[in-house]
């Protein structure tokens, strides 16, 4: 007959025998790919590292170790702001335009109902915030220059407060 004969099936089967090998075959081919990429990108990232000095080294523990709050000592006998110059720095940029539903500077309407609630009540909203106006104490200016603030743009809108006077003017007025 020929000599084709179907008994020599060992010449075709592949290395996998078993369902078990074919598993380990086919992770293999996904992981060990995938190592091999992630070592290449460590080993082409590493060389962009600059070399820590002396100085770079103390910075970086003088960073890790800093403690979380600071303290600003200020000088507590420097003349106080008038509520102008305290205006123009810290709150011209809302209430010159009425951003944010800011009553603008000189507008008696928005300031009438404001301004009879009374100048503590004002600097009180000032200082903690109201609405959209984050606090403004522990900025730039202390406490008077921002009640010194209130009562410029309060009297600008018709009001007749007040300008609050510095801790040691009043003591040493009595």
């Amino acid at each position: 007959m020929s000599d084709n004969s179907h008994d020599q099936h060992e010449a075709h089967t592949g290395p996998v025998k078993t369902p078990k090998q074919m598993l380990l075959l086919s992770f293999a081919s996904f992981v060990i790919p995938v190592l091999i990429i992630i070592g290449l990108v460590f080993y082409v990232t590493s060389a962009n590292k600059p070399a820590l000095g002396a100085g770079d080294a103390e910075r970086s523990v003088a960073q890790r170790i800093q403690k979380i709050g600071t303290l600003e000592v200020r000088d507590a006998n420097r003349p106080l702001k008038a509520g102008e110059e305290v205006y123009k720095a810290q709150c011209a940029a809302c209430h010159a335009i009425g951003a944010a539903g800011a009553p603008k500077f000189g507008d008696a309407g928005a300031w009438g109902v404001r301004i009879k609630q009374g100048l503590e009540t004002l600097v009180t909203s000032s200082l903690k915030g109201k609405g959209a106006m984050g606090a403004q104490a522990g900025g730039d200016f202390n406490d008077i220059e921002i009640a010194r603030a209130v009562v410029y743009m309060s009297n600008s809108a018709g009001a007749k407060f007040a300008e609050p006077k510095a801790p040691a003017a009043e003591a040493a007025a009595k």
